[in-house]
């Protein structure tokens, strides 16, 4: 899914950027939000999560246009304790109020050293990854997941408990990139899939494992965060907002010093990149080094846009009337 291209043209990513805050401009979205949007599309892409970067625009602009979502959301924290909160999301994407949630998260778990922050009443949230970096740069322990809106109708596959199953880990290092791990449980099992019933027959623990992975992520991201198991049940102003998002914090220096945590982590990070790559693989890395090390050259050499890619977003830039980079 997030395999780099084989034909692309190199877009320097200040440009694409440019471009994407422009696209959410001409649909009615406030110059602050369409800024970080951007940035965060435009980030993913630069680690090569591309399945979660700017070709998503394409989807949001039409959530916008249909009415789907709102895209002037006030997003408010609706109710909070010393170490928990809760974000409304007001019928926008999840990106704002998830934002907010993984600074809040900072700030509560620096001050009394765990947190637990949930969102809700919102649509797509973006890479889990985006959140849990906010989090780990502060020097922190990191969990975040989503969960959506199900719909588990009678003799559907049982991958569908899982739902879509986004979920991260990070933890902070020292002198290395730190580790995050962003991932959907049950991505290589959706429907459409090349290798679903092989691995279903080859793999089943490894398929189980993956549905019970994202059951918690539903359990966590969904059900804890108002969107109910049966579809009637939900009360929604805005039709696409049927998401919600669950996040933690902790803060290492509580449990020990925050030095020798970075140490050990920097120290595994080495001896991992050791030892032999799985099969059909050049190198070996921790979680979200290989993300780390594309956001490097990318920088300079430009992200990697397919064919598919760019034909995506030059016809969401004619139909808006703003230029693209193609």
């Amino acid at each position: 899914m997030n395999t780099p291209p084989d034909t692309f043209i190199r877009v320097q990513s200040p440009v694409l950027e440019e471009f994407i805050q422009n696209c959410f401009l001409a649909v009615g979205m406030s110059v602050e939000h369409a800024g970080q949007m951007a940035g965060w599309l435009t980030a993913n892409d630069l680690r090569g999560v591309f399945s979660h970067g700017t070709r998503q625009t394409v989807a949001y602009v039409g959530h916008f246009q249909r009415k789907d979502l709102n895209v002037t959301p006030n997003v408010r924290v609706v109710s909070e304790t010393a170490v928990t909160a809760t974000v409304d999301g007001d019928g926008g994407l999840g990106y704002f109020p998830s934002f907010a949630a993984a600074n809040l998260a900072v700030e509560k778990a620096k001050e009394y050293g765990v947190a637990n922050v949930i969102t809700r009443n919102h649509g797509h949230f973006g890479a889990a990854g985006l959140w849990s970096r906010i989090i780990v740069s502060a020097d922190l322990l990191a969990y975040v997941t989503s969960g959506h809106q199900l719909l588990l109708e009678p003799g559907a596959p049982h991958t569908y408990a899982a739902g879509g199953s986004p979920m991260s880990f990070a933890a902070p290092a020292g002198e290395e990139p730190p580790i995050v791990s962003d991932f959907g449980a049950v991505h290589d099992l959706f429907e459409g899939e090349p290798h679903v019933k092989a691995i279903e027959m080859l793999a089943p623990s490894a398929t189980y494992r993956s549905i019970g992975l994202g059951s918690f992520c539903q359990i966590l991201g969904g059900f804890l965060c108002g969107v109910p198991v049966a579809p009637e049940r939900a009360n929604r102003e805005w039709r696409g907002a049927n998401q919600g998002s669950f996040m933690t914090a902790h803060d290492v220096s509580h449990y020990m010093p925050l030095d020798d945590f970075k140490r050990e982590v920097d120290d595994y990070i080495r001896q991992v990149r050791q030892l032999a790559p799985i099969e059909n693989q050049s190198d070996t890395e921790v979680a979200g080094g290989m993300e780390a090390k594309r956001e490097r050259q990318w920088r300079v050499e430009g992200i990697p846009v397919s064919p598919e890619h760019a034909e995506a977003l030059q016809g969401l830039g004619d139909e808006l009337g703003v230029w693209a980079p193609f």
